[in-house]
């Protein structure tokens, strides 16, 4: 039986509602700001703007780094926030996956939120200030670390979350090497014009089973062939310490780490003040506010 949602306003990304995939133009600009709003220089968002990405080396030093890695090491060895729903486990092994609204459990990572080196590029590509619609440390342990099959977040936000546009820009901080044995992220550069209505009607509580495997929202075989014939897959190697920045739209994955190296990394997404989160466009309900924020102050 089909389930009747409230759209909140007019979906200009339907999503979940149909029997058939759809490839969609986006309606949204990528870049809101422009050069003179923050760090980072015309010819580095023009690539942002074409490729939906940019990667940053060093962002942070040496001695941060050693500081964020033992922060991860402190929470994922706490046996009471283990207990907490806010803390995810990988299906196959008895390891932490990820830890979410972590800026809030921990004040390493809330500084980090606001450093001016993250925060302020999110500001920039935005255009207006922000706020944090999720954070998160990601583990990826060795000899078993899952994969993350293709999906574009906005997807999820809209149809989940209620966030009206494609004005959102992820960040992630890597914490370890990224090979590509190891299971690093992989970007169709260019596929965030093109969004992908999926199928498949969200059930209740469907955060519970996604945030281990996700089914629901992801894309079909067909729509992933075509956007990968026309853009290629870009493969994001870099040493710790380093920094990509995304669209919220970007067709993104990542394979399994059956290698000894673990792949970890910060993962903060910034949504624009001006575009905060309404009722979900697909789901019968919100999802709990650790995995989607519904407070917009914005990051001071």
């Amino acid at each position: 039986m089909t389930t009747d949602f409230e759209q909140p306003t007019i979906d200009d990304y339907p999503t979940r509602k149909d029997s058939t995939p759809a490839l969609l133009y986006r309606r949204d600009p990528v870049v809101w700001g422009n050069a003179d709003d923050g760090p980072i220089d015309q010819e580095r968002l023009d690539r942002y703007d074409d490729a939906g990405y940019l990667q940053f080396e060093s962002l942070v030093s040496a001695s941060e780094l050693q500081t964020y890695r033992d922060e991860l090491w402190r929470l994922s060895r706490d046996p009471q926030l283990r207990e907490d729903d806010r803390v995810v486990v990988e299906p196959t092994l008895n390891e932490v996956r990820s830890v979410f609204e972590v800026h809030k459990i921990s004040d390493v990572f809330a500084d980090l939120v606001r450093d001016p080196r993250v925060v302020d590029r999110a500001r920039q590509i935005l255009g207006s200030d922000v706020y944090v619609h999720q954070s998160r440390v990601n583990y990826k342990p060795g000899f078993g670390g899952g994969d993350f099959f293709w999906h574009s977040d906005f997807e999820t936000w809209h149809a989940e979350d209620g966030m009206p546009r494609m004005r959102a820009v992820s960040i992630s901080i890597a914490l370890t090497d990224n090979y590509v044995h190891n299971g690093a992220l992989m970007i169709m550069p260019g596929s965030h014009r093109t969004f992908v209505s999926c199928v498949g009607e969200t059930p209740e509580d469907h955060f519970r089973e996604s945030l281990r495997r996700q089914e629901i929202g992801t894309p079909d075989n067909d729509s992933l062939s075509v956007l990968a014939e026309k853009h290629g897959i870009d493969v994001l190697t870099g040493s710790a310490g380093g920094a990509t920045m995304f669209d919220c739209n970007c067709m993104h994955g990542s394979g399994g780490n059956i290698t000894p190296f673990p792949r970890s990394n910060v993962f903060i997404v910034f949504n624009s003040v001006d575009n905060a989160c309404e009722e979900p466009f697909a789901a019968p309900g919100r999802r709990p506010t650790f995995i989607a924020a519904r407070d917009f102050t914005p990051v001071r």
